[in-house]
């Protein structure tokens, strides 16, 4: 995930005319006509070489404390659906004319997955806190940073993980994935409605 991320922003600066954004970003009121675009825009990032940087170092801080207690299949399922769950919290709670791109709602999405695991395992959470409260203040006081895209990931990531962590012995792994496809038919539902309440402009 992180050498797409890389890869992306790199095609991006070589291609001129901001091709790769304007193919690959997510805005509301593509969400109808173009749909991948709510995945495709969390493996972009703009310009700015701090919000790659920041969000490749917490994805591989996270992934390295994440991936080996999940495993490959879950941890990219989490991350994925949180993913597509800050384009949610984008098209619930922003403009409609809104156009975001980058990983921070899939990162934030990690953060809620690593407060469940240290919850179950009754480890500080002190330092975990401190992190969300930091960062989620940044968006708020920063300019361009979607607060509803960290929003959405944190929640969706959260979740996924009590249904990962807190799942009995007895049909584990068909409550893990029930408990992670309930979380993805919740966005999806969520998406259906939002479209369904915008304006329908007639030409004629």
């Amino acid at each position: 995930m992180m050498a797409i991320c890389v890869a992306m922003f790199a095609l991006d600066l070589a291609i001129p005319n901001g091709y790769i954004f304007q193919t690959f970003a997510y805005a509301p009121f593509l969400t109808e006509s173009e749909p991948w675009r709510m995945v495709t825009s969390a493996f972009l990032h703009s310009s700015n070489i701090l919000h790659i940087a920041f969000n490749m170092y917490a994805l591989w801080i996270l992934g390295n404390a994440l991936e080996p207690a999940f495993g490959r299949l879950r941890f990219l399922s989490v991350y994925l659906i949180s993913a597509l769950a800050g384009s949610v919290g984008v098209l619930m709670l922003s403009p409609i004319d809104t156009a975001v791109v980058g990983a921070s709602g899939a990162v934030f999405g990690l953060f809620g997955a690593l407060f469940v695991v240290q919850k179950k395992r009754g480890g500080d959470l002190r330092q975990i806190v401190v992190l969300l409260v930091i960062n989620a203040a940044l968006g708020f006081i920063i300019p361009g940073i979607s607060w509803q895209a960290h929003l959405g990931g944190l929640i969706a990531g959260a979740l996924c993980t009590v249904a990962i962590a807190y799942a009995p012995a007895k049909n584990r792994n068909l409550i893990q994935w029930g408990g992670m496809a309930a979380v993805l038919l919740v966005l999806v539902g969520l998406t259906l409605y939002k479209v369904s309440t915008f304006p329908v402009f007639v030409i004629g």
